[in-house]
């Protein structure tokens, strides 16, 4: 559980790291802290910090589990608030679901 936590993280931390080749750090950093990435970004960061301390410090699985979890939809929400009106899409959808049941 530990590596793959590790792992997931590091690999997540890399490919956000990626994108400052593309756009630049300073282009990247004003980017993901724009009001309409804030909590996303947060949530995304903090995540990731939770994910290492529950998987090395606090040896919990259950947690690292959860953090893993939580740090996947985060970096999804981030991710496609980059594509023009992709969360409006995904929140319909998911109205749309909730509809449904």
């Amino acid at each position: 559980m530990v590596v793959f936590a590790v792992c997931y993280t590091i690999g997540n931390i890399i490919a956000l790291s990626g994108t400052f080749f593309l756009m630049g750090p300073l282009s990247q950093l004003k980017k993901m802290f724009a009001m309409t990435r804030l909590i996303a970004t947060i949530v995304m960061l903090v995540a990731l910090v939770l994910t290492l301390m529950a998987a090395l410090w606090w040896d919990n699985p259950g947690l690292t589990i959860l953090f893993v979890i939580i740090q996947f939809v985060a970096m999804l929400w981030y991710s496609i608030s980059y594509i023009p009106y992709a969360r409006d899409a995904v929140k319909k959808c998911a109205e749309g679901c909730m509809g449904a049941v």
